[in-house]
């Protein structure tokens, strides 16, 4: 958009100064705004503030939150001199030098580049390149402000802190892993002896206990088997405060445990249940990686009245024998029920607590403190419908490490009682 405050300023002047001549009969005055008649004459004649196109590039397009990437900005025009440039970064990048407005001059090649420098504080999927940009004539008479979009694509991908142990799975799939099967066959991992049949391989007959018997007996193993892993993200709704959300530490948590179950050759999948429910299918591999933490930095609380009355998951976004890990506030009923159901339809189930109560404004009030403490007792309820089941249920408040509350979820496990599936 091309504007010219200075000619309108200097046309008003010239104006002034005529009018009050022929008002006032001073034909003197006459001379005061000759000078300002002609500079908006020749702001006229000048040729107008030359078009600008600009292209930013990314040394790098995946990154993980913390790191600095280095950008080139370049920025070709006409040569006229001085171009303003205000560039725009979203929340979750910031520049790590003050480039929020740049005073650049173009060289006579009428290309000039950029060198800039981003810090990736956030997760989430960016868009970079929005600035505007103001041009002018060579006596800065008329200006044109020119607002871009930027096409550059960058993902953040969330920090995933290491994990000392992960949650065993009870079953285990038919497909080679690292786990070991509660199943007799083919394997390393002694199960127990049994007399010899024919065709047995002669590698795992047992001679001590053959000899101790006086007749054939055979070694039988535990083969290792992979598992089905499900993180069960619940997206419905959070809380913020302190500059982080509920919804941060699960996308976090998420990120961890896909990785390191992936690590461990077990296929790994993905549930989002809010308001608008996705699932990606179990599969073990760096691609799978990819695809889950990119559907993660896509996931935010979306209001939707078409699920306003949904409570279970449709049958084909699981896998018979999964493993569910859910990361939920526990703030939504939907959610609640949700996860009852899918431990009444036999899957095994972990809930990860993500606490909101850190997050919370803490009230002054006595009506508000009494209002907390009965919000802490329903959330226990909520924990011990859970327990009643023998489902783990672990209350992490994002700021200790994961590690420690995946270590109870095992201490739990090791002395409750499941029933079978």
């Amino acid at each position: 958009m091309s504007r010219s405050p200075k000619l309108a300023l200097y046309a008003g002047l010239a104006a002034i100064a005529f009018i009050a001549a022929l008002a006032l009969g001073r034909p003197e005055l006459v001379a005061l705004g000759a000078p300002f008649a002609l500079l908006l004459v020749v702001g006229l004649v000048l040729p107008a503030p030359s078009t600008v196109s600009t292209t930013l590039q990314l040394t790098q397009t995946l990154v993980v939150e913390g790191e600095e990437i280095d950008a080139e900005l370049r920025l070709d025009a006409v040569p006229t001199g001085e171009v303003q440039l205000a560039v725009r970064l979203p929340e979750g990048v910031r520049a790590v030098d003050d480039v929020e407005a740049l005073l650049v001059t173009v060289p006579a090649t009428g290309t000039r580049l950029l060198p800039l420098r981003l810090r990736c504080d956030h997760w989430g999927a960016y868009t970079l390149g929005d600035l505007v940009v103001r041009t002018s004539d060579p006596f800065s008479l008329r200006v044109r402000d020119r607002a871009f979009r930027g096409d550059a694509v960058l993902r953040v991908y969330p920090g995933a802190p290491r994990l000392p142990s992960l949650v065993a799975p009870l079953q285990t799939q038919p497909f080679a892993g690292n786990r070991v099967a509660r199943m007799k066959g083919d394997g390393i991992e002694f199960a127990d002896i049994r007399p010899y049949s024919f065709g047995d391989r002669v590698r795992r007959i047992n001679w001590r206990q053959s000899a101790a018997r006086q007749t054939l007996f055979v070694n039988q193993q535990h083969p290792e088997r992979n598992s089905d892993v499900i993180v069960f993200l619940d997206s419905f709704t959070e809380v913020r405060g302190h500059g982080t959300s509920t919804l941060d530490h699960a996308v976090r948590a998420s990120a961890s445990l896909v990785e390191h179950y992936l690590s461990e050759r077990d296929r790994v999948g993905l549930v989002t249940f809010g308001g608008v429910v996705r699932w990606l299918a179990p599969a073990s591999s760096q691609t799978q990686l990819h695809r889950i933490i990119d559907a993660l930095l896509e996931t935010e609380v979306v209001f939707s009245f078409a699920w306003k009355d949904i409570e279970v998951l449709p049958a084909r976004s699981l896998t018979p024998h999964a493993l569910v890990i859910a990361l939920s506030p526990l703030l939504d009923e939907r959610s609640v029920k949700a996860l009852l159901d899918l431990r009444g339809r036999g899957f095994d189930l972990v809930v990860v607590d993500i606490s909101p109560l850190p997050l919370a404004q803490q009230p002054k009030s006595r009506e508000g403190q009494l209002a907390v403490r009965l919000w802490r007792l329903w959330r226990q309820a909520v924990r011990f419908q859970y327990e009643r089941l023998d489902v783990a249920v672990v209350e992490w408040d994002g700021v200790r490490p994961l590690g420690e509350a995946i270590e109870e979820v095992r201490a739990f496990r090791r002395s409750a009682r499941y029933a079978s599936a």
